[in-house]
């Protein structure tokens, strides 16, 4: 099975270099983004499309859904969660720490990166037992940053670098 994680468009947070757990919607340029990757995604021939329950993803999977598929929720594929970060900016926390497999450091109330991993390997784990050729995840940054590590593996932890950019898409085989 072909699996491929897009991440969703720019949404206001990204542009200010922000953490946030607001459910923000998609800026102009978020959707702009989106409307190109539509192009790319008219090549894959997927059988199904799962989706975090923000409306940022919801609203990208809305616009790429070239197949028409039912779009799918699963909250397994929600961002990690900031927590007591939410509207600080990315500056507060040594970044690499932040996204560090290993740590043991705790950024305020932010959900702890192993949790967070752990709960989107049991979205991968559950989609290993289906019986689809090509699915499509609209997700985030974080999440692309899990399913890093669940397909190349934990290694030295690092995965602040590992993740898509905004409205990337890459394919993994599950």
């Amino acid at each position: 099975m072909k699996v491929y994680i897009v991440r969703h468009g720019e949404v206001p947070h990204n542009a200010l270099k922000q953490y946030n757990n607001q459910n923000e919607d998609l800026t102009e340029k978020g959707i702009k983004q989106a409307e190109e990757l539509r192009e790319k995604i008219k090549t894959i021939d997927y059988d199904i499309l799962l989706c975090s329950p923000l409306i940022r993803a919801k609203h990208t999977a809305d616009i790429i859904n070239v197949k028409e598929q039912q779009i799918i929720i699963d909250n397994r594929l929600e961002e990690r969660n900031p927590g007591s970060l939410s509207g600080q900016s990315l500056d507060v926390t040594n970044r690499d720490e932040y996204w560090n497999y290993y740590t043991e450091l705790q950024y305020g109330t932010s959900e702890n990166i192993q949790k967070f991993f752990k709960r989107v390997y049991s979205f991968l784990d559950e989609l290993k037992t289906k019986d689809y050729e090509n699915v499509l995840v609209v997700a985030h940054s974080g999440v692309s940053k899990a399913f890093n590590g669940y397909f190349e593996g934990i290694r030295d932890g690092l995965f602040l670098h590992k993740g898509l950019k905004n409205c990337e898409i890459r394919e993994y085989e599950l």
